[in-house]
């Protein structure tokens, strides 16, 4: 659930020029986005911090791990948790690491939307909707992924409740009320199947704590994606990590992108600029150059042992702002690479890789139509390099990418990524036209491996590129390169 599900679709946007685009995403990495906290206490300037001021350690399952996000409710014909399990060796085989299911909590009744509701309608914390299955079919799943070396976390609504959650009788001091004392969506939005909760109430704290240690405890989650993140004190989230990690160490994910949520509760939040960013240079409305506004200020706001994840679909980007395909067109192939080749964690969206092309409905049944696809090998292919080569392991076990001048900046984003021995060099054609271009500045004169063909070449000073319209290439040192 994200309030920019209810925002216009990019493409209906006017076009901003790159200088403002620019701008916007300098303002955005500072932690200043639309998507800010609403508590007081969240609401100062944090100080300067480096990297050695983080104190959560990730996981060691997150070091080279990709995420994969199950809607339960389309994920199969049945939408159950059993069937979804028979799914788990071909998820495996894909090359997911961390399965990320959203809520599997009763749904509320009460204002509901469409005939089955929101999943972020959460009307009992300790139970499981009856439309998935029961509670032990759930832990079944959680073993069965397990036995697959997976981990699976779950979406965790903490900002809000369904109107007829068991909390609202029993404790409704623990809710938010409007300006005429009654309760109330979060503000803003067209949440009208919600009701917000508030944090100033010690209990709701505690109760909310354990019912998450609950999950990891007893049921055997691994850690949760947190909806609308901000929109909780960040004080609660950090509490909240140390709790749970010392249970087991859990992993974290921030429906969120404001940087000081990374150093004491997540591992993980989200890259809406990036998606933004790349969404603009797919449809013409900006540059190669947004790009490097992109990494520019990612680099310089956040701490090089965070996590954000890179995404050319969700749940949110499907259901209202369109299909991986529509999003992208014919830069889509390039833009899941560059998802997977650059600095952060990547996830895939359920029917992604059997190309779904259609907006799946969020209130109603509408399972994925599985298919064959051409994707589902490119995804495969760039997980597999992606843990076989240590420069593209997530936060600090990868390596910062290094910005590789070229002559023709307008269309070709070019990087290189070192962690010892393991290298890798990436071109990106982000225009509609076939581009020559040489390399004049950075770290790119070496003897390559081509990742797809694997095709040897040295690349030089004098060394000319060819890239076709909306095209890539990516280069690996030779002894590290996994076979495409």
């Amino acid at each position: 659930m994200s309030l920019f599900s209810i925002a216009p679709a990019m493409a209906d946007r006017p076009t901003l020029p790159n200088c403002a685009v620019a701008s916007l995403l300098l303002t955005l990495m500072t932690g200043c986005s639309t998507n800010a906290p609403r508590n007081a206490e969240d609401a100062s300037a944090a100080p300067a911090r480096l990297a050695s001021d983080i104190s959560l350690k990730h996981p060691s399952f997150s070091r080279s791990a990709v995420i994969y996000q199950i809607n339960t409710r389309q994920f199969t014909a049945e939408g159950t948790f059993t069937a979804a399990a028979a799914e788990l060796p071909r998820l495996k085989s894909l090359g997911a690491d961390i399965l990320w299911l959203m809520p599997i909590h009763p749904i509320g009744e009460k204002h509901r939307k469409g005939t089955l509701g929101s999943p972020y309608s959460v009307k009992d914390y300790l139970a499981v909707n009856p439309e998935f299955g029961t509670l032990s079919e759930f832990k079944a799943f959680v073993e069965a992924a397990h036995k697959l070396g997976l981990y699976v976390i779950v979406d965790w609504v903490a900002n809000h409740t369904a109107w007829d959650n068991n909390l609202v009788d029993q404790h409704p001091d623990w809710y938010a009320r409007n300006w005429q004392g009654d309760y109330r969506p979060t503000p803003w939005s067209d949440w009208s199947d919600i009701i917000d909760l508030d944090y100033t109430q010690p209990e709701l704290r505690d109760y909310m704590l354990s019912a998450m240690k609950y999950w990891v405890a007893e049921v055997g989650v691994d850690g949760y994606r947190c909806d609308v993140a901000s929109f909780v004190p960040t004080s609660f989230w950090n509490h909240v990590r140390r709790e749970l990690d010392a249970i087991k160490p859990v992993f974290m994910l921030a429906e969120a992108q404001e940087r000081d949520l990374h150093y004491a509760a997540f591992d993980a939040g989200y890259a809406w600029d990036w998606y933004n960013t790349i969404h603009a240079v797919a449809s013409g409305q900006a540059d190669a150059n947004a790009l490097r506004a992109y990494y520019a200020a990612h680099q310089g706001a956040y701490p090089a042992d965070t996590m954000r994840m890179m995404f050319t679909s969700n749940h949110d980007k499907n259901a209202w702002e369109g299909t991986q395909f529509e999003a992208f067109g014919d830069a889509l192939p390039a833009a899941i690479a560059l998802s997977v080749a650059s600095e952060g964690i990547p996830l895939i969206y359920n029917g992604q890789e059997a190309g779904n092309n259609r907006r799946l409905k969020f209130f109603e049944k509408d399972p994925i139509r599985w298919q064959s696809h051409e994707l589902a090998s490119l995804f495969r292919r760039l997980f597999t390099l992606k843990k076989a080569n240590r420069a593209l392991w997530n936060a600090g076990w990868g390596a910062p990418m290094v910005q590789v001048v070229n002559s023709e900046p307008q269309s070709i984003f070019s990087f290189t990524r070192t962690k010892g021995d393991h290298r890798l060099l990436a071109m990106f054609n982000f225009s509609d036209q076939k581009r020559s271009f040489t390399l004049t500045d950075g770290p790119f004169a070496n003897d390559w491996q081509d990742f797809a063909s694997g095709q040897l070449l040295t690349l030089t000073g004098s060394s000319t590129v060819d890239l076709p319209a909306w095209g890539y290439q990516i280069l690996v040192q030779p002894q590290t390169t996994s076979s495409p």
